[in-house]
């Protein structure tokens, strides 16, 4: 794949494209057309072909696209062909659920190390790993490499929990903070605010109504 920028409205995509794909996989289906899955997915064909041709295309006119190659391709542009070492940082409800989900295991996603703020949950074990104190942290990051640190704490604690990430070479951040956060440009971030799809959700339920009763 030529190494140039792509566009992160494309990127967003993918693991949409990849889910389906893995879909049809384990359904045996062998080749799909662009047209088919515009179908499926709800997707313009021209649209999945201007996607994918932004990564050299993968199928052929008339032929279509191999979905097992396709699958695991796309799993190689998102990085999926290595595993990826993870720290959680905020050890309440959210952090606790995040840790325990099976699935990020089973994809090459692997929690390493917890740590908190709060000395109640010193020494608990979640999902088989010891919650430890953020003083600890920068020692834990000085003798390990870390690539996604998931930061669940709350937003006056994680602008300082960030900065010290960055400090111990956390390559990237997965931001679960109530704010977005700034660090350099060597750090990626990606802020995910619950709320802002729920408020989504709420506005198309309101134009719903309004249609309903024009």
């Amino acid at each position: 794949m030529e190494n140039r920028e792509i566009s992160q409205a494309v990127i967003g995509r993918l693991p949409r494209y990849r889910r389906y794909l893995g879909e049809l996989k384990k359904q045996g289906i062998e080749r799909i057309s662009s047209k088919e899955l515009s179908r499926i997915m709800h997707v313009t064909a021209s649209q999945i072909r201007q996607d994918f041709n932004n990564f050299g295309g993968f199928g052929q006119q008339g032929y279509g696209y191999n979905i097992s190659y396709l699958h695991e391709e796309i799993g190689k542009i998102l990085g999926l062909d290595k595993s990826h070492t993870m720290l959680l940082v905020g050890a309440g409800h959210l952090g606790s659920a995040l840790i325990n989900y099976m699935k990020f295991r089973t994809r090459g996603f692997n929690f390493v190390a917890a740590f908190d703020i709060s000395p109640d949950v010193y020494g608990r074990s979640i999902g088989g790993i010891e919650v430890l104190p953020m003083e600890d942290l920068a020692g834990f990051l000085e003798k390990n490499r870390v690539d996604i640190a998931v930061l669940t704490l709350p937003k006056e604690a994680a602008v300082e929990a960030a900065e010290a990430l960055t400090r111990g070479g956390c390559r990237a951040i997965w931001n679960f903070a109530h704010v977005d956060l700034m660090v350099p440009s060597s750090v990626v971030v990606e802020n995910v605010h619950l709320s802002d799809s729920l408020y989504k959700l709420s506005y198309n339920i309101k134009r719903r109504e309004l249609s309903e009763t024009e």
